[in-house]
């Protein structure tokens, strides 16, 4: 069985932001650090390249293949900011439909730039992903 080519890195979460060149990108993954430093409670800790992680969740399939991913997490990309948070907690398609202009994927939220979301409807969806941890 294969393992996760996604792990914990030494890069230093710091250092990742501070190389992010499009200026709004930089400060957009600014305010998300701070918004998931704050639900989790957790500190941040670089996943593979580009993968800001808070905590770990254990999965386990059906099928006998398990794994460790972040708990909570989002990737500052060059073409959006990506929130991998799902759909598996009570009011879910009712915080999507207010949250503003995004994309949306089995497990991830596509985001353009903050100011196009509401950053309150956002900060819920965090929050009770994270508190309703699930893989797909």
């Amino acid at each position: 069985m294969s393992e996760n080519k996604t792990k914990p890195t030494a890069v230093t979460v710091e250092d990742f932001i501070e190389g992010i060149e499009n200026k709004r990108r930089k400060a957009d993954a600014l305010t998300c650090l701070a918004i998931y430093e704050q639900i989790t409670g957790q500190p941040a800790v670089m996943w593979g390249p580009s993968i800001i992680g808070f905590g770990t969740f254990h999965y386990k399939y059906e099928s006998g293949r398990e794994g460790d991913v972040p708990a909570a997490s989002f990737s500052p990309r060059k073409a959006n900011l990506v929130f991998y948070v799902g759909t598996q907690f009570n009011g879910a398609d009712a915080l999507y439909k207010q949250l503003g202009k995004h994309r949306r994927s089995v497990a991830c939220l596509y985001i353009n730039k903050l100011d196009d979301i509401d950053l309150n409807v956002l900060k819920q969806i965090i929050e009770l992903d994270y508190q309703n941890p699930s893989t797909c």
